[in-house]
Formats: structure tokens, sequence, C-alpha cells
């Protein structure tokens, strides 16, 4: 056989394989219910324990930047992904599911700049450095692939332009990127999750230290764990061989 193309897609493979066989429209409904969750999780997070929200360059500016990180590079996301794995896609014409599948990225997109613009007006306004961390190292990385693959994919296959041997040689190389870029959203929202905490709950500074757990400390570590969840769940199923769609039967196949 074959050697497998890369380490996403080994993993891609055994979490298929661990899966079990679930309708797929069940499984979309629990998965878009722990996206809720997730969005919900980090929303009380900043509520309850980080003071809510503002856009006045304070701290509860800041608030917003987990808050549509979350809700646009890992949930929205997530979706996007797999538009194309829903039953109803493999039944009509492609290019409606590509401009949901565009739309939702571009959505995507629209609240990542609107979380960039967040962390950064607040470090302006209070002082703090901007990109000395391995977190905003590892974020900004995956914002800029993530609008590279979007231009990319935008050109090769919603614009009539490209012809077909174009598209065929760069559909793997953007399903590879997908997987990985959601892989790259997973791990920065739970690595600045955990910069956040260490920051917030220093000793000396947190009526209970980090290394205490306090509630918050446990709410916050409860979010990433979900997030983890969200995202191998997706990467499974992104993996499954029975949820992709045919594509020799598609109307637009040649479109």
């Amino acid at each position: 056989p074959s050697p497998l193309p890369g380490p996403i897609s080994r993993y891609q493979l055994l979490a298929a394989a661990a899966m079990p066989a679930l309708p797929f429209l069940p499984f979309c409904a629990f998965l878009g219910g722990l996206g809720l969750v997730c969005v919900a999780f980090v929303t009380a997070w900043c509520q309850r324990w980080r003071g809510g929200f503002a856009w006045d360059g304070s701290a509860r500016m800041f608030n917003w930047h987990p808050v549509l990180m979350v809700t646009g590079m890992v949930v929205l996301y997530g979706a996007a992904a797999l538009v194309y794995r829903l039953p109803p896609a493999w039944r009509s014409p492609k290019l409606p599911w590509k401009v949901l599948h565009a739309a939702l990225a571009l959505t995507v997109f629209g609240l990542t700049v609107a979380g960039l613009v967040a962390v950064f007006g607040f470090h302006n306004q209070s002082g703090t450095p901007n990109m000395y961390s391995l977190h905003s190292w590892l974020g900004l990385a995956t914002v800029l692939l993530f609008s590279c693959q979007w231009a990319a994919g935008f050109g090769a296959f919603l614009l009539p332009y490209a012809p077909p041997g174009l598209r065929a040689l760069y559909k793997p190389v953007h399903v590879f990127f997908g997987s990985t870029i959601l892989l790259l959203s997973v791990a920065s929202c739970v690595s600045g999750i955990n910069e956040k905490l260490f920051f917030s709950l220093k000793n000396g500074t947190a009526p209970v230290p980090y290394k205490l757990l306090p509630a918050e400390a446990v709410f916050a570590n409860m979010l990433g764990l979900l997030l983890v969840l969200y995202g191998v769940l997706v990467l499974g199923a992104l993996a499954k061989p029975g949820w992709k769609r045919p594509e020799g039967d598609s109307p637009d196949t040649h479109q």
C-alpha cells in the first residue's frame, strides 16, 4: 500500500477508525451542541471571572478576544469544514454548498479580525508588549495560514476560471491545510487559556493562586478540554470514509 501523506492524515484515520458507526445527522447535532457549549463556556468565563465586556481599551475589551476566537476559528470553522459531509449536499448541485462553505469561512475571518483588534487594542492601551509569547506566535501564524487558505480556495474552487487540472492538483492540499488549521486553532486557544490563567491567578496577586486550582481554573481547564474534544470529533468526521461526498455523480463536477 502507498504511504500515508502526513501525520495529520494518520491521525485522522486513527480517529475515524475509533469512531462508532453513528448516523451522520445525530452526530452532527451532538457536535453542534458541543460547539454551542464551548461558546457558552468561554462567554461565561469572561463574564463571571474576568469582568464582562466592553470596547474601551480596558481588560474588558480583551475579553472579546477569547470569545471571538473560539466562536470563529474553532466552532464556526469546524462547521464550515463539515458542510460537504451533509447528506443534502450529496444530492444537489455543488455550487450552493461551495458558497455556504466560503460564506462561513468569511464569517470566521471577520470574527477573527475583530478578535485581533480587541487584543491589540487592549495591549496598546495598557502598554503590554505584543507578539512575545508562544501563544501569540502560534495564533497569528494560524490566522495568516487561514487567510491564505481562504483566498486560494476562493480563487481555485468558487471562481469559474481555474482549469480542472489545477483544481484537482490543489484539492488535496486544501483539504490537508483545512485540517491543519483546525488543529492549530485548537492549540492556539488552549495555550491562550493557559496563558490567561497564569497571568490572572499569580501567586500573591490572586485570592487563590492557580496552583491551588480555584473555581475559575477548573472552569477554564474544562473549556480547554471541550475545545480539544470538539476538534478531535471534527477531524474524525472529516476522515470517516462513509461520510465523504461522492465526487463522480455531482451535477456540476465539471463546472
